[in-house]
């Protein structure tokens, strides 16, 4: 097979990113590539055509790489529920929930056949596969139970380029070590490094590049520039905290957004197009001072409603919440956030706490099901064609509303729906803004000419263009072409 492993220092190194870079370099080579990773831990997921589940991150590699999201891009997709157990989800459906000690003690090692079996049929089908793993593979607790990073690469005798985070301070210690922590075989894989996220003069950093060769027989490929904007997609929230904007409003006013950045928060995503907008700020909140001046509040998804709507109370926000939608300013909850708005949650599943009253702010009842809602809804809303994806297991009983909204409703200036991603359609997203800003008194206007759709494909085509620029791009071909070459020295002491 040819491909390339896309290993990491540590989580959140950037190997969604670069996996995406590359990507979309080759495409532009004229490769025929698909993404890959073998398991994900994440709870911003997406849904392909033929209603699978797989993490967002590789249906934007996907994207990258000109190729529609399948199934096989992810067959493990790990969704946490609290801070030991998980939903399993293999080839786009759930199987089950698992303590992190029994999917490890077992089940984890199972899969690695399932997970070969994936990464094979896209290599028959594609010219090239570009995989990414989770985590650091020098993780040595976990690896008799690797299906994702160097057991991988085993199996289909990839070569593997290690990405480091130089913004975060010890690289060349990290690249050492992640390789001296892997054992002979794994260390045979392990053909170079990319620093990620430099500040500054390159040359400056030449010397330990050239150290780093020396000790360790492995050249360095490349050192990417620190450049704003590009965690598109990210797989957990570790920066949905902060603020976002795309620029000065074409307006008198800008529009505030303030996202509840609720416990187990999914598909914080759906808010990215909203911050695409020029004059719309997105901020993640977590206390009531924090929502007052917002125009516009939002109950973002989760993958535990009824702890989230317990966090709510907890934090004043409920309360918050419910004086602005008795005060005539706008609200939107998207699916867990749509389930809290209502009357009533019936949690048997999910949660197993049973009925719990919601905010009240919406008619709508929502019983828990044991069968998880998985769809790619098209339709009209507020005059203007919109799509969208789902991912619940809540199904929503609507008593009423002024007006239906995405197979939700509307009552004054509370909104809610299950769709997400709706925000992406350019039509849709405007006449919503505009709505907003009216309830909210606010001279905002949005800009006729956003295309969502359009700056993702900027964005992926800059991460390309950063591949292209600051990697060794023959270098990076030959590896995947012709693997991992022979005689890489071992670094001691090895896993044990």
């Amino acid at each position: 097979m040819k491909g390339l492993l896309v290993a990491g220092t540590h989580s959140d190194a950037g190997k969604s990113v670069v996996t995406a870079g590359i990507c979309r370099w080759l495409v532009r080579q004229g490769v025929r590539v698909a993404p890959f990773k073998g398991q994900n831990m994440s709870l911003n997921s997406f849904v392909t055509r033929d209603g699978a589940e797989i993490g967002r991150a590789q249906a934007m590699q996907a994207q990258a790489a000109r190729v529609e999201p399948s199934a096989l891009m992810n067959p493990v997709l790990l969704k946490p529920g609290g801070d030991s157990s998980s939903q399993v989800i293999v080839l786009g459906r759930a199987v089950g929930e698992l303590s992190a000690r029994g999917y490890h003690g077992g089940r984890q090692r199972e899969l690695l056949d399932t997970v070969v079996g994936c990464l094979e049929e896209l290599g028959r089908t594609h010219d090239a596969v570009i995989c990414e793993g989770a985590g650091s593979p020098a993780e040595i607790n976990l690896r008799r139970t690797d299906i994702v990073n160097m057991a991988l690469a085993r199996r289909a005798s990839l070569p593997a380029l290690v990405v480091g985070d130089i913004d975060r301070g010890g690289v060349f210690a990290s690249f050492f070590g992640t390789t001296a922590l892997l054992g002979p075989e794994d260390q045979a894989l392990v053909c170079g490094y990319l620093v990620n996220k430099f500040r500054g003069d390159v040359t400056l950093l030449q010397p330990g590049l050239d150290m780093l060769n020396k000790l360790t027989g492995r050249p360095a490929l490349g050192v990417l520039p620190f450049a704003h904007g590009l965690g598109i997609d990210e797989e957990d929230g570790l920066r949905a905290r902060e603020s976002k904007a795309a620029g000065a409003p074409l307006g008198e006013e800008v529009l505030r957004v303030a996202v509840a950045a609720v416990p187990l928060m999914s598909n914080f995503t759906d808010v990215d197009a909203l911050a695409a907008e020029p004059g719309v700020v997105v901020r993640f909140v977590d206390r009531p001072e924090e929502i007052a001046d917002a125009d516009l509040v939002v109950l973002p998804g989760t993958r535990g409603t009824v702890r989230a709507l317990r966090w709510l109370h907890e934090r004043g926000l409920a309360d918050a919440v419910r004086r602005r939608a008795a005060e005539g300013r706008p609200v939107l909850g998207v699916c867990g956030g749509f389930q809290m708005l209502g009357e009533r949650i019936e949690d048997d599943v999910e949660s197993r706490a049973g009925t719990v009253a919601g905010l009240g702010l919406l008619p709508v009842r929502v019983r828990f099901a044991a069968d998880k809602t998985l769809a790619r809804p098209e339709g009209r809303a507020l005059g203007e064609p919109v799509s969208g994806y789902e991912i619940h297991h809540g199904v929503a009983e609507l008593l009423g509303g002024d007006e239906e909204f995405l197979d939700g409703c509307r009552v004054g200036a509370v909104w809610g729906t299950h769709w997400h991603g709706s925000l992406e359609s350019d039509g849709f997203r405007r006449e919503f803004l505009r709505r907003v800003a009216a309830q909210a008194g606010r001279r905002f206007v949005p800009a006729p000419g956003t295309s969502f759709a359009a700056l993702r494909e900027a964005q992926l085509d800059r991460l390309a263009d950063l591949i292209d620029a600051h990697m060794d791009t023959a270098a990076l071909l030959r590896l995947i072409e012709d693997g991992a070459p022979a005689g890489l020295p071992f670094l001691p002491p090895g896993a044990p």
